[in-house]
């Protein structure tokens, strides 16, 4: 039967993160009938899959759709660009595999403010279901899950001195962030296979697909969500020029992600009153919070010219090297080209961290590059990055125009709060003061960013405005509480609405303290269990 003339039980809007796995675990009923319609194609390139592809893909227009956020001052006036995945899997396909679920605290800070059944404890479990993780079975982790994910496969010398000399700084070390603590330093988890990259794509619509109850649309976009008497009835599309109406009638699910979640919710009518007029837009539910209490993390990176040639900026460029970097992958699944956006890190407690849980987050890589995609630098570079874990200052995102194919305003605020300041500036005093620690100080000779000239705070704070940057991870639009600014309850359900729910990491009414990646997985488990429960 044709598409059009179907009629599904549920519709998932976006094929990313969130909505692979929604589609995989809402068609284990054989009595649902599941639409998921995706904007972007299927993940078949090469690159899509071998794990340290990211560099080839994240800023490729075929699979990631880029978004251009307001200059501000915290940006020393620049618009940076968000990349977004816009091809099956969504970011889990493009981004840098890392896989660390949060603080404890953060999840105990989002049932706090209301949202009962979010703490840590409760979350936990669904953490556990969607991992099959190769450091074995634990209170913390699970192994039967269909998300692969491993420990670090690529150990480098130069890494290894510098967690040698951030524990000599004073950092006690972890060996596993997604245990008791993330406070420490240590080696990352990667959403990585035997060989390749463990998308959401992979691990749960591949299993899924041929399901006869599933139907995936690809390459197609949602204008709007249709309602009749404030019940979501169905979904808008435009495929190939054309618009056709498709119903739902149970419940349209929105994941398509931070960005697109509030969009396509003013389009329909939900949103401040007041924007949607402008627009003319007939108002469904004046929801003043839809858009707001946008939240991302804002990185600092340090690189320093290495003595050594162990960095990856020159062994690429060995044909040799390159040569063993693939024998190793193919052979043991090992390796550089199994290297995540981060090697080695942790996190830790500023002495302005407001709670007695860290503040600031770091990141290092054995190589420099000015952003991925382009080339390492030619010079043997080592990077070091921080980001503040929970930023105070909040963005929005605003539809200029009723037309759905056109990017909305994105303004994101960065450092508009004087403790992200403050907290970023320390940041980097603290990354150079581990440079300094005997067993790496002898390894550099020059700090090439943000530059030894760079000394005072006003001069760090001006170098971080100028030269920072997005770490992709945008969450908090549709943010999930039951005060008059949330856009969802609990149980994810659209305030003011019937049959329709957001589910990605729009609803995060706080960030998480690390990459978003595994806790948006872990809501659209949840969720999935509670729109089950809910249409026995």
């Amino acid at each position: 039967m044709n598409i059009f003339h179907k009629r599904y039980t549920h519709i998932i809007v976006g094929a990313g993160s969130a909505g692979c796995l929604l589609a995989n675990r809402l068609t284990s009923r054989p009595q649902n009938k599941v639409l998921l319609i995706e904007a972007g194609a299927w993940d078949d390139g090469f690159w899509l899959k071998l794990p340290v592809g990211y560099y080839k893909t994240m800023n490729n227009p075929k699979v990631s759709r880029h978004f251009a956020c307001e200059p501000g001052d915290g940006s020393g006036g620049r618009s940076i660009n968000w990349p977004r995945g816009c091809v099956i899997g969504g970011s889990s396909s493009i981004n840098g595999l890392i896989f660390i679920r949060g603080q404890h605290q953060n999840f105990d800070d989002w049932s706090a403010l209301g949202n009962h059944g979010w703490s840590y404890n409760e979350v936990l479990p669904y953490f556990r279901r969607l991992e099959s993780f190769n450091g074995g079975d634990s209170q913390f982790h699970g192994t039967h899950g269909e998300l692969q994910v491993s420990k670090l496969r690529n150990h480098h010398p130069d890494c290894t001195a510098w967690l040698s000399a951030a524990h000599q700084y004073g950092l006690p070390l972890n060996e596993d962030f997604n245990a008791d603590t993330t406070e420490g330093v240590g080696e990352y988890h990667l959403s990585i296979g035997s060989r390749w990259r463990s998308s959401s794509s992979r691990a749960f619509l591949a299993p899924a697909k041929s399901r006869k109850n599933l139907d995936i649309m690809t390459k197609t976009l949602v204008n709007r969500v249709l309602f009749e008497n404030k019940k979501a009835i169905g979904v808008e599309i435009a495929q190939d020029g054309r618009k056709q109406i498709i119903h739902a009638k149970t419940e349209v699910i929105l994941s398509a992600g931070a960005i697109q979640s509030p969009q396509v919710l003013q389009l329909s009518g939900i949103g401040p009153g007041a924007l949607l007029k402008k627009h003319g837009i007939d108002i469904v539910v004046d929801s003043p919070g839809v858009g707001q209490n946008l939240q991302d993390h804002y990185q600092m990176r340090t690189i320093v010219q290495m003595r050594s040639q162990n960095s990856l900026n020159k062994q690429i460029r060995n044909p040799l090297s390159l040569l063993k970097m693939g024998l190793d992958w193919a052979f043991r699944g090992r390796g550089a080209l199994t290297v995540g956006a981060g090697q080695v890190g942790g996190a830790m407690r500023t002495r302005l961290a407001p709670t007695d849980h860290p503040d600031l987050q770091l990141f290092v890589m054995p190589l420099s590059v000015d952003k991925p995609g382009e080339p390492l630098h030619r010079y043997p570079g080592f990077t070091s990055a921080i980001w503040q874990c929970h930023p105070k200052s909040r963005g929005s995102i605003e539809i200029v125009t009723s037309d759905p194919t056109v990017d909305p305003k994105i303004q994101p605020n960065y450092l508009t709060d004087a403790l992200d300041q403050d907290t970023m500036v320390e940041g980097i005093k603290i990354l150079r003061e581990i440079y300094k620690q005997s067993n790496f100080c002898d390894l550099w000779d020059a700090e090439v960013v943000p530059g030894e000239q760079v000394k005072t705070d006003s001069e760090i704070l001006d170098a971080i405005r100028k030269g920072g940057g997005t770490v992709y991870h945008p969450v908090g639009t549709c943010k999930m509480g039951v005060d008059v600014a949330a856009v969802v309850g609990p149980d994810l359900r659209v305030h003011g609405v019937n049959g329709l729910r957001v589910v990605d990491a729009s609803i995060m009414p706080l960030i998480t303290s690390a990459n978003t990646n595994a806790p948006t997985l872990m809501i659209a488990e949840k969720a999935a269990d509670m729109i089950l429960e809910s249409n026995l």
